[in-house]
């Protein structure tokens, strides 16, 4: 009986009130599968019309789940509110009526669906546990997409405290406190151990609870065996292709308004088009930017694949037959790690996305330098690193500046030395938080201007200055503002303090290209490196410190003399103009002998 012949006597029987529901399940679903959607969609009309039943509230949910499938959302939460309707405590049709009108762009609406489930639903009854913990969950992960952090940090404790072995959910807490400097950052939760909460951090949280390479290493790879694909088949040519010209691709979800992107930009417009063509594989979000514009224009071809599977996208890319495949993505928000898996390209190379080895047996370089990962250190890496003769990262000539702003307009006191550190709040911890203070103690009447990220961020910082005897009122917090007017406070600023164990990336290349000093605290690890190998390619060595008294010393001279400060601006002006930290056309030309070597061997 073929697929419309068995539609044609299952809707029948559905009409006369003959078929019951375990066969209307069965039925519908296998018409599903075998790709008539819209007939299960019309069986399950049909039965819901001209049958009494008491299950007609899952007939009801199975029928939203179905027309959701078929992407009429519309008539799929006009089903589910017919089986909440009927039965109010059947709770998987507010689960999924909540991730429908999430999809839709109505994520308040969707957050009263699960806060009822949350406000409403007993634990008592163990049934409901796992529905329950699934309607918190999805209130954290929401709340904080909208960057209503400390709400969302109060679900994810909850959740935690009803069943604590939950490494997701931990991870995101721990990343959440860190946001909001909520210190210690591992503060004790019933029935979670710490060993467990090191355990479940992330690797991009690592960055800024520990400088060791082996430990960046074990939290890479723990989430290579949780959440990556395995034994799936490499689809690349291993050989290569022999194109006349090297077709390099770029993925990342980042091509917007990005620090990635703001970095990589005139990389991808300087690559030499007779040697090289570029591709783009995208799955950013459309931000309307100049920009991702920039970036769009700068390929040769560029190709969305966020509608794509993982597997289809990393086919797409063994179709265009790229030879060299470089991830800017690393395990960042976004990551696409499984695609990397089937490798879709002989050669596969990570950069700038994740700070720190990504642990992906599918990328054979990261892109470095030897003050950023000196030989000794390459050990903890998963990748070889593939060293650049000057330095790592790469830079954009072409970024503009607005107006320089005046102290009063960025609501700074007349007088005074301004140190500045416009990092994000995650980087900052209680042991250079310490430095910091005891800095502004040593500096009468300095100022330290940081990020404003998010309120709670402010009103924990505030706490901790007043708690080690420092006047709340000299951290100032500097809003959010265009690429163009950030760059321009640069001017207004007296010194740049890095943070530690995550030393500033791009924003130690921004300050570095406003020509404002960096005091950076090096480390072990990649991401405590970062703001040193600029200084090393810049030429100011002696702004590099190696432990956190030097580190506090060398910011109370700088203070004290202030032509010390001018001396550095006028070497910067200088390496601006000639030397090799911000020579976008030298670093693309290294690069491309670097790959070029990399397709010959292969």
């Amino acid at each position: 009986m073929t697929a419309e012949e068995s539609f044609a006597t299952n809707v029948l029987l559905a009409w006369q009130g003959k078929l019951d529901f375990t066969q209307l399940i069965e039925s519908a679903s296998k018409l599903e599968a075998e790709g008539h959607g819209p007939l299960g969609v019309v069986l399950y009309q049909t039965w819901l019309q001209r049958n009494q039943s008491p299950l007609a509230h899952a007939g009801y949910f199975n029928l939203g789940a179905m027309l959701s499938n078929e992407g009429d959302m519309i008539r799929s939460e006009e089903a589910y509110r017919e089986a909440i309707k009927l039965s109010p405590l059947f709770l998987q049709p507010r689960l999924n009526l909540g991730l429908l009108l999430e999809r839709a762009g109505q994520v308040d609406r969707a957050i009263e669906e699960w806060r009822w489930v949350e406000q409403n639903i007993s634990l008592a009854q163990a049934d409901n546990k796992p529905m329950v913990l699934l309607a918190i969950n999805h209130l954290g992960r929401a709340l904080e997409n909208k960057k209503r952090l400390y709400e969302s940090l109060y679900y994810l404790t909850k959740s935690l405290t009803i069943e604590p072995n939950q490494p997701d959910v931990l991870h995101h807490w721990i990343y959440l406190r860190q946001k909001q400097c909520a210190w210690p950052i591992y503060v004790k939760v019933p029935r979670v151990s710490q060993a467990f909460m090191e355990e479940s951090t992330s690797a991009l949280a690592m960055l800024s609870i520990s400088d060791d390479p082996a430990a960046q290493l074990d939290a890479a790879r723990r989430f290579v065996k949780t959440k990556v694909v395995s034994n799936v088949p490499a689809l690349a040519n291993p050989k290569g292709y022999g194109h006349s010209k090297i077709r390099i691709g770029y993925c990342s979800s980042d091509f917007s308004l990005h620090p990635v992107s703001m970095l990589t930009v005139q990389l991808f417009e300087l690559h030499d088009r007779e040697h090289f063509e570029v591709y783009g594989y995208c799955w950013s979000p459309e931000d309307g930017s100049g920009l991702r514009q920039r970036v769009i224009t700068a390929m040769d071809h560029f190709t969305r694949i966020n509608a794509m599977s993982d597997e289809e996208a990393a086919r797409q890319i063994r179709a265009d037959e790229i030879d060299i495949l470089i991830d800017l993505q690393g395990q960042t928000a976004g990551a696409r790690a499984s695609l990397l898996a089937y490798r879709p390209a002989p050669i596969q190379v990570t950069y700038l996305g994740l700070p720190a080895t990504t642990g992906l047996p599918s990328i054979d370089y990261v892109i470095a330098d030897r003050f950023l990962i000196p030989e000794e250190a390459a050990p903890f890496y998963s990748e070889k690193p593939l060293y650049m003769p000057d330095v790592y990262q790469v830079s954009d000539r072409k970024r503009t500046v607005g107006p320089k702003p005046t102290r009063e307009g960025c609501g700074l006191p007349a007088k005074g030395f301004v140190f500045c550190s416009f990092n994000n709040t995650y980087k900052i911890t209680p042991d250079v938080f310490d430095v910091w203070m005891r800095i502004l103690q040593r500096v009468p009447a300095s100022v330290l201007w940081v990020l404003a990220d998010n309120q709670w961020a402010e009103d924990n910082l505030r706490c901790e200055a007043e708690a080690r005897g420092i006047d709340p009122s000299r951290l100032i917090f500097a809003g959010r503002v265009s690429p163009e007017d950030y760059l321009a406070r640069y001017q207004v600023a007296d010194l740049f303090l890095d943070n530690f164990p995550f030393n500033a990336g791009t924003t130690a290349n921004d300050a570095l290209w406003m020509g404002l000093p960096v005091l950076t605290r090096s480390g072990r690890s990649f991401a405590s490196r970062m703001a040193g190998a600029l200084l090393t390619a810049a030429k100011l060595d002696e702004l590099i410190t190696y432990n956190l008294q030097d580190y506090e010393d060398k910011a109370v001279f700088l203070a004290s003399h202030p032509n010390e400060c001018k001396r550095m601006r006028k070497h910067l002006a200088a390496v601006r103009e000639n030397g090799v930290l911000f020579d976008t056309p030298r670093f693309v030309k290294n690069l491309e002998g670097s790959f070029k070597k990399l397709v010959e061997g292969l």
